[in-house]
């Protein structure tokens, strides 16, 4: 199937990708890829292929709606012309609020939330639904896993986008159970959905990699 513009987007920013689209009159078709396959990025590019050929869909662009991921966009040659923020991870994307390029900006220590839903941030679950994707974890028990994955962190950020309302009660209750769960301190940080905005719209800056078909995408594209 033959389409002009299509999005590519991991689950994690679903919802993002589709109040970007709102604010910005577009609507472009919208292939999503579970976050869980984040955790082997070899993996998720064989699974965004197979999507691609599964759904039989020949766009002339795709619009990326994630970042670099650990690697998911290294080294691969784009097909055609492909649009992806220089960004390291979703964090980052959503963390920006202006127009600069800051591949990175998330500090150490500090995990982010941005889920629509707090049901859906929960620590444990979240660790869980990685390790379903990772063999080499399975031997490992629960525990291990937990402060493997979590004891270098000491705060709990909220990116407070502007999309939900991450101040409402239930919110922030569910919120603190994630951050007492990894004795965490929380806290709000400012972000926006400015980057997706700009991506679904063609406001594409020095914040973006336009790959034009033959391009072969690699680290230093983003870095």
């Amino acid at each position: 199937m033959k389409t002009k513009t299509v999005i590519l987007t991991c689950s994690s920013l679903e919802s993002y990708v589709k109040m970007a689209q709102e604010k910005m009159h577009t609507n472009h078709p919208v292939m999503v890829i579970d976050r869980i396959y984040h955790v082997e990025p070899e993996k998720m590019k064989t699974v965004i292929r197979e999507e691609f050929d599964r759904k039989n869909i020949e766009p002339e662009t795709i619009l990326v709606a994630m970042g670099f991921c650990g690697g998911v966009w290294d080294q691969v040659q784009a097909q055609v012309k492909t649009i992806i923020p220089r960004v390291d991870d979703c964090v980052s994307l959503l963390l920006a609020t202006d127009d600069q390029y800051i591949p990175n900006r998330k500090e150490t220590g500090h995990l982010y939330l941005y889920e629509d839903d707090p049901e859906k941030f929960s620590a444990l679950s979240l660790l869980k639904d990685y390790c379903k994707a990772a063999g080499e974890f399975q031997k490992m028990d629960e525990e291990t896993l937990f402060h493997m994955w979590f004891d270098q962190y000491g705060f709990l950020d909220i990116i407070d986008t502007g999309y939900n309302d991450c101040y409402e009660e239930t919110y922030a209750e569910q919120a603190q159970k994630n951050a007492d769960m990894i004795h965490a301190v929380l806290d709000y940080v400012q972000g926006s959905n400015r980057i997706l905005e700009k991506l679904v719209s063609g406001n594409w800056d020095e914040q973006f990699l336009i790959a034009e078909p033959g391009h072969l995408i690699q680290h230093r594209d983003f870095f």
